[in-house]
């Protein structure tokens, strides 16, 4: 992998730095184009950074062809959600806890049937085009379940989240009189989890 051999034809991973990204590029793709035929569309990605400019774009271009985009980006994000014309369909939240987490988790709506992808990738142009790096489906649907439970914390977390405003500042979320959720803790509750294994 790291010599001069011929890169491997994989029929499920996308490898970095041969064809990850274009991996990602064609996924966003379809979406956009299932938003455009009315389908179900949506892109949910938890991931530790977002620099990649030509990605930004991409995420910009989707959101305007009718995707809905929620992005989990615990540190750095070099888009800008709710910007009228450009990124009102896309959120992004950051959430720093006790834990420092490093999972990536991509989620397709894919007009009505989803595929979620684990990946050791961020979505910044050193991971994308200068290492080596994993994008891996999930097909068992248990754990795709599993997978989808944990961006569903994420995304309702109220404890430790912060949302991006479209000027690039972060607002932290509150409950609001509502249940507290705090993703992390919940995602350590074994109990929750049971149904999922059965």
């Amino acid at each position: 992998m790291t010599g001069y051999s011929a890169p491997h034809e994989w029929q499920a991973f996308a490898v970095a730095p041969t064809n990850l990204m274009d991996r990602l590029i064609r996924l966003i793709h379809r979406e956009a184009e299932h938003a455009k035929a009315g389908r179900p569309a949506r892109i949910i990605g938890k991931m530790n950074a977002l620099s990649n400019q030509q990605m930004v774009d991409e995420l910009y271009a989707a959101s305007q062809a009718g995707v809905d985009i929620d992005l989990i980006v615990r540190g750095v994000c070099c888009l800008r959600p709710g910007v009228g014309g450009i990124s009102e369909r896309i959120t992004v939240r950051s959430i720093v806890d006790r834990f420092l987490e490093h999972s990536r988790i991509y989620y397709f709506e894919n007009g009505g049937e989803p595929e979620l992808f684990i990946s050791s990738a961020d979505w910044m142009t050193r991971n994308l085009t200068r290492r080596i790096e994993l994008l891996c489906p999930v097909f068992d649907k248990r754990l795709q379940q599993m997978l989808i439970q944990i961006l569903q914390l994420s995304l309702r977390d109220n404890r430790k989240a912060r949302l991006m405003l479209p000027n690039g500042l972060y607002e932290t979320v509150q409950a609001g009189g509502r249940e507290e959720h705090r993703s992390q803790f919940e995602a350590m509750d074994i109990s929750s989890w049971k149904k999922l294994r059965n």
